[in-house]
C-alpha cells in the first residue's frame, strides 16, 4: 500500500517539475523575444531622430520580412537590418534571415546604395549559467553583409569578430563594420 502511495506522490512531483520546466522555458524565451523587440525599436527610433532618415520596423519573423527598413531618399540609400540581442558571448544569425534581407535589397532597384545590415547589441550583462550573469561592457556593431560570400549561417562574437558557420566549424568571415547615419553612444568599431 506504501509502496502505490510513493508511487503516486513522485508521479505528481514529476508532473509539477514538468509544468514548472515548462513555465521557466516560456517565460526565457519571453524574455529573449522582448529583448530582441526593444533592440529593434531602438534601432528605428535611432534612424527616425536623423534628418532624412525613415525606419519601420516590419513585423515578426514567420512573416518573411527584414527585421527594419531604413530609407533615406535624400542619400539615395536603403538598408534592411538583421536586429540581433543577447548576453551570451556569441549571437548567431540564420542563413534565411539573410537571404530574405537580401532579397529585400535587391527588389529597390531604384536605389543607389542598397546594404543588408546586421545589427549586433552584446548586453551589460553576460550569461554565466542559468538565471545567473556578470557585469560586462555593452557592445553594439553593425556589420554589412557581402555578397562575394556565399549565404551561410554567421556568428558575431563580443569583440565583434565574425565567423561563417558550415557543418559546425567557425571560418572567418571579413565583414565591413558599417557606420550608420545616427551617432553611437555605445560600443566599438
Amino acid at each position: 500500500m506504501a509502496s502505490i502511495e510513493q508511487t503516486e506522490s513522485d508521479n505528481v512531483k514529476t508532473v509539477q517539475r514538468k509544468k514548472n520546466s515548462k513555465k521557466m522555458n516560456q517565460r526565457i524565451a519571453r524574455t529573449r523575444r522582448q529583448r530582441g523587440y526593444n533592440w529593434e525599436d531602438t534601432l528605428v527610433k535611432r534612424f527616425n531622430a536623423v534628418e532624412d532618415w525613415k525606419a519601420f520596423r516590419l513585423g515578426s519573423p514567420s512573416v518573411g520580412l527584414p527585421d527594419i527598413l531604413a530609407v533615406s531618399t535624400r542619400e539615395n540609400v536603403i538598408y534592411t537590418i538583421e536586429a540581433k540581442s543577447g548576453t551570451n558571448t556569441t549571437l548567431r544569425v540564420p542563413f534565411d534571415q539573410i537571404q530574405r534581407c537580401l532579397k529585400w535589397i535587391h527588389t529597390f532597384e531604384l536605389y543607389q546604395t542598397r546594404k543588408m545590415i546586421v545589427a549586433f547589441k552584446f548586453s551589460s550583462k553576460k550569461r554565466i549559467g542559468t538565471g545567473k550573469y556578470e557585469h560586462r561592457e555593452l557592445r553594439e556593431y553593425f556589420k554589412i553583409w557581402d555578397e562575394k560570400y556565399p549565404v551561410t549561417d554567421f556568428i558575431c562574437t563580443y569583440d565583434g569578430d565574425t565567423y561563417a558557420m558550415l557543418e559546425g566549424k567557425r571560418y572567418p568571415l571579413t565583414l565591413e563594420s558599417g557606420v550608420m547615419p545616427f551617432i553611437k553612444k555605445h560600443g566599438r568599431k
